[in-house]
């Protein structure tokens, strides 16, 4: 049994990873910055916990001792701050600088190993890091944590693609969706925009994130991912999934549910990869997982209505 900290555990994809830890038989406390409410994911109710800030450049290492390995889902994406707040300032606290600074006080405090989920873009696409400063912050946090790694310690990065899965709050955002493909919304039309890109079952990314703490190299970037799917092939799928006979039209025109903001590649443009079969097996994560989730999240928010 080991000692895991998970930061961001109650995140979607933390929350997921804490329960997978606890499956398994591992010892996890859960780092937030703030304590335990009613807000929390049902899967770390009950966990010790760490009340922190990642992003606190005058936190001591020593919170950080007694672990033997950190598991890190916390960093903010584009979806996270509004387009007004979006800076320099904010991408080096959250991203560039606040992740590796973390990562460091871990590695002083003693800790073996680290894990790092991070984001496709700038492993698939180093040049988009020239244009879009979350792409360049992303890659930043990346280059800069694995960097850190020596003969006592190993960091690495999983970069995956966009994640499949819904927590207690995100299952709010599905149950839209859900009844829009169900016809129960007047508004929008039936439609996708174009373009698409690889998607990923919360599931699947939680096995490849738990292989890199147990088999990962020190200083490695695994880009991880699943199905190659069209905005329009995705939605579709939603639909099937929730026993609708809906059939999904391409618009090309900004989507609610797929707003220009969040399609970092650009509105028509594909994001496709095949991920390396060597790393797969390493890292022991199913594929062709993806329909098999939006069912789970289907009938989750099923049970909410």
């Amino acid at each position: 049994m080991s000692r895991i900290l998970v930061v961001g555990a109650t995140g979607m994809i933390g929350s997921h990873l804490a329960a997978d830890l606890v499956a398994r038989g591992d010892d996890v406390t859960v780092m937030s910055r703030r304590g335990p409410s009613d807000r929390d994911p049902g899967a770390v109710a009950g966990l010790p916990r760490l009340i922190a800030d990642y992003t606190d450049p005058d936190a001591s290492p020593r919170d950080l001792e007694g672990f033997d390995g950190v598991v890190f889902a916390a960093g903010n994406d584009i979806r996270h701050v509004p387009a007004e707040d979006e800076g320099e300032e904010f991408w080096e606290r959250m991203q560039s600088g606040g992740v590796p600074r973390f990562a460091a006080r871990a590695k002083a405090a003693g800790v073996a190993r680290l894990v790092q989920i991070g984001s496709y873009y700038h492993q698939l696409h180093p040049e988009w890091a020239e244009r879009i400063p979350y792409v360049a912050a992303r890659r930043d946090a990346d280059d800069r944590t694995r960097a850190l790694s020596d003969g006592s310690f190993a960091a690495m990065t999983v970069n995956p693609p966009s994640i499949v899965g819904a927590d207690e709050r995100a299952l709010r955002r599905y149950a839209r969706m859900i009844a829009w493909t169900r016809g129960e919304l007047a508004e929008p039309a039936l439609s996708a925009p174009p373009g698409g890109t690889n998607y990923m079952s919360v599931r699947s990314l939680s096995q490849a994130v738990l292989g890199a703490l147990d088999r990962g190299a020190p200083g490695a970037a695994y880009l991880v991912g699943d199905e190659n799917l069209s905005y329009t092939e995705y939605f579709q799928m939603l639909a099937e999934a929730a026993g609708s006979a809906a059939v999904i039209e391409e618009r090309d025109e900004e989507h609610p549910f797929q707003p220009d903001r969040f399609i970092v590649q650009g509105r028509g443009a594909v994001i496709s990869f095949e991920p390396d079969a060597a790393e797969q097996a390493l890292l022991g994560y199913e594929r062709h997982d993806v329909a098999r989730a939006l069912a789970e999240i289907v009938a989750a928010a099923d049970r909410t209505r």
